[in-house]
């Protein structure tokens, strides 16, 4: 029996996720100091889930290249 295409996982966990689990948190919130070895695992503190926002690359590449270019292109005809 095959799977509906609406229940398949493609790529996996590629999204963020809003939900860590309780070794994920463990190790969060002794990374912070709010969590020793030998406390209660049950009745965790909440951990904030921090989003990575990937900026956009602005086209300032191609405008530094085309300076370049007609720079380099009077540096070889000084006589211009």
């Amino acid at each position: 029996m095959t799977i509906d295409k609406s229940l398949r996982v493609r790529s996996g966990l590629d999204r963020n996720r809003s939900v860590l689990n309780r070794a994920e948190r463990l190790a969060r919130l002794m990374e912070v100091d709010r969590w020793r070895e030998g406390d209660p695992p049950i009745g965790l503190q909440k951990v904030r889930v921090e989003k990575l926002a990937l900026k956009k690359k602005k086209k300032v590449k191609k405008e530094e290249e085309e300076e370049t270019v007609e720079g380099t292109t009077v540096e070889e005809n000084p006589a211009s």
